[in-house]
């Protein structure tokens, strides 16, 4: 309890920093994570020894120079970013004189419950540390020691600024103190669940603390019958393969059927990538001939809605645009989803119709990231609709809070 206790208590301290110390303090955190490369990198191999590197959470689990340094740039982006505390949303003057004012304001103690995924340590503290949060970071076991190393670089960063070292709290590894954080009520204002999509259902029901949810991704890609083979080729493989272990990565390829003489083209190359196909009736038929036998498979009810985190894909034809968005609807995390079509109007419905975070025409899904999208780094990727929508950051950590003041008006 006394972590809680803590962490109220610091943000009474970070709300007084201006703005210059927080970017400061950042800039600094962002040179000493380079500096500190050796040590992380040691402190990361321990968890990866215990670790199966077939395990799908392996390669998020995974830092390497260029990851860190890829860290560090990306609290240099929330340097370089506005501010948002303080921002005048609405300001008007009553009948009575009376002057309303609706400010942005942090939204207080924020806890993030996490696996595997060290990068997180960074990015949420440098987004709440940005907007005059306090964070209470819940790890996984399996990265333990990465997080450790981490939290150890913030805090003497912070102790070097003189600043209270508890607007950043790692809680202890253990399942006692994810218990703790769930019910955590009065201390803790937003909880952030940030893993699979068991991880973010058992938060969601378990916890006291309002929660936004976060994360899994059953991401679709419809093939139009108008589509560019090239572009699609491009935009499947690198929604596919980039990196197969994040929540944008592509899961389900939707192929009308006008293009069936196109489909061993349009796959082929996931082949090279080695990426294991889940076929429905249609595409294996044409694909048994071409496609390698070792990675092709009949697609089962099991392979849709299945959100792989590896080299794996389901395949299914369907007859038009309306049957691709009935799919989505039915399978569909509401994280992202694209079409690929020259055909403006069935983009448009597209983009209209379909009910996720992130909506794209012809580009790959591997966009839906913060940093991508220009807000510095990411807290989330929020599913839901209350409150914040897709990549979270700056200004998604804000609430407002309305400021009164008058003359002496009482009310009749």
């Amino acid at each position: 309890m006394k972590y809680f206790e803590q962490a109220k208590q610091a943000t009474r301290n970070i709300i007084t920093l201006n703005n210059e110390t927080i970017n400061l303090v950042l800039t600094s955190l962002a040179d000493s994570l380079v500096k500190n490369t050796d040590f992380i990198l040691t402190e990361n191999q321990k968890d990866l020894d215990r670790m199966p590197s077939t395990d799908p959470k392996y390669d998020r689990l995974q830092l390497t120079t260029e990851r860190i340094k890829a860290i560090a740039d990306d609290v240099k982006n929330v340097v370089n970013l506005a501010n948002p505390l303080g921002n005048v949303i609405t300001d008007r003057t009553l009948p009575n004189n009376l002057n309303i004012k609706k400010v942005r304001v942090p939204l207080g103690v924020i806890g993030v419950i996490y696996e595997a995924r060290p990068n997180v340590t960074v990015d949420v503290f440098a987004l709440c540390f940005k907007t005059g949060n306090v964070a209470i970071l819940k790890g996984g076991s399996d990265a333990e020691f990465s997080n450790l190393a981490i939290a150890k670089v913030i805090h003497q960063v912070l102790e070097k600024h003189q600043i209270n070292k508890d607007v950043l709290t790692l809680l202890p590894a253990d399942r006692s103190a994810t218990e703790a954080l769930l019910n955590a009520v009065g201390y803790v204002d937003v909880l952030i669940p940030r893993g699979s999509q068991s991880l973010i259902q058992y938060v969601r029901q378990n916890s006291k603390i309002p929660v936004i949810e976060t994360g899994a991704g059953i991401v679709h890609t419809f093939f139009d019958a108008s589509a560019n083979l090239e572009k699609g080729q491009q935009i499947i493989a690198n929604a596919k393969t980039r990196r197969v272990s994040v929540c944008n990565a592509l899961d389900c390829a939707l192929i009308h059927e006008d293009r069936l003489k196109d489909i061993p083209e349009l796959l082929s190359p996931l082949a090279e990538k080695e990426v294991e196909l889940y076929a429905d009736e249609i595409s294996y038929a044409l694909l048994k001939d071409t496609y390698p036998a070792a990675l092709l498979n009949q697609a089962t009810p099991k392979h849709f809605g299945t959100e792989f985190l590896s080299l794996k894909l389901a395949v299914k034809v369907v007859k038009n645009i309306d049957e691709a968005l009935d799919h989505i609807a039915k399978y569909s995390s509401k994280h992202s989803e694209a079409i690929i079509s020259e055909n403006a109007e069935n983009i448009t419905l597209f983009l209209n119709q379909v009910d996720a975070a992130a909506v794209y025409a012809n580009v790959s899904t591997a966009f839906t990231d913060g940093a991508q999208f220009g807000l510095g780094a990411e807290i989330g990727i929020s599913t839901q609709k209350l409150h914040a929508r897709g990549p979270m950051a700056l200004e998604e950590l804000t609430s407002y809070k309305w400021l009164v003041t008058g003359d002496g008006q009482t009310r009749s």
